[in-house]
C-alpha cells in the first residue's frame, strides 16, 4: 500500500457531517424478499440490493450489508455482495460490513483480509467484529485496520436480550466485561482527531447507559430504531453526552417500504429528519 490512506474514522466524521449520521442495512432475508414480490434465490438477491443501492447510496452516510443474507447462496450470493459493496462505495456512501467476524492468530487475520484489504473483492470501509475470544484475539484486525485505514465496529452493548448474560457479566477486577471492551476501544482511539477509527455496537434499545463510558473518542454504532422499538427521539437519553458519534442503524424501517425506489428514498429521508431533530435537542 503505497501513502497513508485517510483513516476511516475521520472519513466517517466527514460523512455524518455531510450527510447525516443515518445507517440503513442491506438485510436481504427470505421474509424480506418476498415482501417485495422477489424470488428467494440469486436474482431476487441481486434485484433487491441493486434497489437499496440505487435508493439511497448516494444520500446515506453509511450503508451495512448482512453478509450472512448473501453467504446463504454459496458464491452467487458473494458476488452479488461483492457487486453491492463496490456500487455503494462508488456512489458515496461508506460500507460497514456485517459480518462479526471473531477468531484467533492467522484465521482473524484472514478474516480481516478478506473484508479489510485494498486488493480484496469485498473490500469494505469498516467490520463490525466479536471479541469475545479475548480483546487481544482481535489484533490482526486493529493492525490491518490502521494500515489500510479502514475500522472495526465491536461487539459491547449488543440489543439482543440474550447479549447481557456475556456483556453485563463482571470479572474479577469489579469491571463489566461490555465496560472491559468499551476501555480497549477508547485506548485504541486515543489521541485521534477527529473521531477514532474502532467504534463499538451498543443497542439503541437499551435505555439507561450512564453506568457505562460511552466516551470512546470513536464511532457508536447503534441498531435497533424501527422494528426493534427505538425511536431517533430515544438517541439522546441513551448516549448523552456523546450522540453526535452515535451511528444509528435502521434496516427494516426502510427496507419494508418494498421495491418501489421513491419510497424507499422517503423513508430513509423521514427516519434523517427524526434523527436531525432529535440531535437538534442535545
Amino acid at each position: 500500500m503505497s501513502g497513508r490512506p485517510v483513516p476511516f474514522g475521520t472519513r466517517l466524521r466527514r460523512a455524518m457531517d455531510t450527510r447525516g449520521p443515518l445507517c440503513v442495512g442491506i438485510d436481504p432475508h427470505a421474509s424480506l424478499l418476498a415482501e417485495w414480490g422477489l424470488n428467494d434465490d440469486v436474482a431476487g438477491l441481486e434485484r433487491f440490493s441493486r434497489t437499496v443501492v440505487e435508493a439511497v447510496a448516494d444520500r446515506v452516510a453509511v450503508l451495512k450489508p448482512q453478509s450472512a443474507f448473501f453467504e446463504r447462496f454459496g458464491s452467487r450470493g458473494v458476488a452479488v455482495l461483492e457487486t453491492t459493496v463496490a456500487q455503494a462505495r462508488a456512489a458515496g456512501a461508506l460500507v460497514v460490513m456485517d459480518a462479526k467476524r471473531g477468531d484467533i492468530g492467522s484465521t482473524m487475520a484472514a478474516y480481516a483480509e478478506s473484508f479489510l484489504h485494498p486488493d480484496s473483492p469485498l473490500f469494505s470501509d469498516a467490520l463490525t467484529v466479536s471479541p469475545y475470544l479475548g480483546y487481544g484475539s482481535l489484533s490482526p484486525a486493529v493492525a490491518l485496520a490502521r494500515e489500510s485505514g479502514t475500522g472495526l465496529f465491536v461487539l459491547a452493548l449488543t440489543s439482543n436480550p440474550e447479549g447481557g448474560e456475556v456483556q453485563h457479566a463482571v470479572r474479577a477486577d469489579g469491571r463489566s466485561v461490555g465496560a472491559t471492551v468499551l476501555g480497549h476501544l477508547a485506548a485504541e482511539n486515543a489521541g485521534e482527531s477527529p473521531l477514532g477509527s474502532f467504534g463499538a455496537v451498543v443497542g439503541a434499545t437499551l435505555g439507561d447507559l450512564s453506568s457505562y463510558d460511552l466516551d470512546i473518542n470513536g464511532p457508536l454504532l447503534a441498531p435497533g430504531i424501527g422494528a426493534q422499538g427505538a425511536t431517533a427521539a430515544d438517541l439522546p437519553a441513551v448516549f448523552g453526552a456523546v450522540v453526535r458519534n452515535v451511528v444509528p442503524n435502521v434496516s427494516r424501517g426502510v427496507l419494508r417500504h418494498g421495491a418501489d425506489v421513491v419510497a424507499l428514498r422517503d423513508a430513509t429521508e423521514r427516519f434523517a429528519e427524526e434523527i436531525g431533530t432529535a440531535l437538534a435537542t442535545v
